[in-house]
């Protein structure tokens, strides 16, 4: 798939009837690797399948840990996932230095 002019806005729809932002999104999920997470009443489990992109490199870091309490699990493109992901260790360390308590999940999701 190649750039046009068509690609520049996701309200832009080009003469065939496609929206390429949508498109590329879709090939960047394509290209990352799956994740699976489970949770019970005491414990939670995240999996995520090691791929290399090509034969030359290595695999990277799927799980990644936030704070104490939470970790998250990148499936699609890395650069993205990780800019979300400093966002929230970044949001985790002022809750504990202005609170001395670690920040609720669902006050960090809501935000988010």
């Amino acid at each position: 798939m190649f750039r046009n002019q068509y690609d520049s806005d996701v309200t832009i729809w080009s003469p065939q009837g496609r929206l390429h932002q949508v498109e590329y999104a879709m090939e960047a999920v394509k290209q990352g690797s799956a994740t699976v997470g489970l949770k019970s009443n005491t414990h939670a489990v995240l999996v995520a399948l090691k791929r290399a992109s090509s034969e030359l490199s290595s695999h990277q870091k799927k799980i990644l840990p936030i704070d104490d309490h939470v970790g998250v699990s990148i499936a699609g493109l890395t650069a993205d996932a990780r800019t979300i992901s400093r966002w929230m260790r970044t949001e985790c360390l002022n809750s504990r230095y202005a609170h001395d308590t670690p920040l609720p999940i669902s006050r960090m999701i809501g935000d988010l």
